[in-house]
């Protein structure tokens, strides 16, 4: 098996890396690959860092995709995707993410956050070779909720009332529960409805299974967003937010709930997150393995 690396060629590479990542999926996800929702979450999201794309890393054997060495939302950070036939290809991605998707400090010092599944040894060790060291504030949990049948009954305070963005796709109310839910201060910018436009124009986005809690005062308090994979029939959960000002009431909770109802009368039977915070816990996820930060500062050039 020999496979070439070539660059990706911007958004025509797009379904190619999406199918990749649709036939990697195993059930508990234990290979650490990432989810097909996860790089569309990405890819569609204001931040994502769309100059940096001819970075990423493709490699293919006969054609045949086969890993790719990608970013999440900028440069500074290396997510490996692989087929299990090719795991030896990991020394090879490693050392192509430290010449092209390095990023720099505010200080000016060249750095890599490179990720590893917490049950990967072997690669594992040619990390802590090259001289990485964990950095565990930056470590990527995932957690499975396993989706019950029935359903129990979501409940909601007097006065407040489950939408789908189906239902009631308001860019600015949603942009404010998001600002506000994500603890930046004040109020959003003139432009954020902008931003979520972008980030409902994945192919795969569902406004179906992206839900709201909206308060007796008509705005949306609580955000949950589901993400349905139509080929491997599971949910994947991003993002979620809660207004400061309703937390602890269990609007999120309810939002989350409804959305991987959903998802389950589609088929899924379990539900992802990319967490293990309690409030996930709470609800009913479990954790299933991390993904370990692993980060190297770079002498200068």
């Amino acid at each position: 098996m020999t496979a070439k690396m070539r660059t990706c060629a911007g958004p025509v590479d797009f379904p190619a890396i999406s199918d990749f990542l649709y036939g990697l999926y195993q059930p508990n996800n234990r290979d650490g690959n990432w989810f097909q929702p996860i790089w569309e979450y990405a890819y569609t999201h204001p931040w994502f860092d769309e100059e940096a794309v001819p970075r990423i890393g493709i490699w293919e054997d006969v054609g045949t995709m086969v890993a790719v060495t990608l970013y999440e939302l900028r440069l500074g950070e290396a997510f490996f995707q692989i087929h299990p036939a090719y795991v030896h290809l990991k020394p090879e991605m490693l050392a192509y993410a430290e010449q092209h998707l390095t990023g720099t400090t505010d200080q000016g010092k060249r750095y890599l956050k490179a990720y590893v599944n917490d049950c990967d040894t072997a690669f594992e060790h040619v990390v802590r070779s090259r001289g990485y060291e964990k950095e565990p504030a930056s470590h990527r949990p995932m957690s499975q909720f396993v989706i019950p049948d029935p359903f129990p009954p979501i409940r909601l305070p007097d006065g407040f009332r489950l939408k789908s963005l189906a239902d009631d796709n308001d860019l600015a109310k949603i942009d404010r529960v998001l600002w506000r839910g994500f603890n930046h201060p004040g109020e959003p910018p003139a432009d954020g409805p902008k931003g979520r436009k972008k980030m409902q124009s994945g192919p795969h986005f569902r406004k179906d299974l992206t839900i709201v809690v909206e308060a007796p005062n008509g705005a949306f308090v609580a955000f949950g967003g589901l993400w349905f994979d139509p080929v491997n029939r599971f949910g994947y959960v991003e993002p979620v937010a809660t207004d400061p000002d309703y937390r602890r009431m269990g609007l999120g909770t309810a939002a989350v709930l409804e959305g991987i109802r959903r998802c389950g009368e589609l088929g899924a039977t379990v539900a992802y997150v990319g967490t293990d915070m309690p409030f996930y816990l709470a609800m009913g996820f479990k954790k299933l393995f991390t993904l370990n930060c692993w980060i190297r500062y770079f002498l200068s050039d």
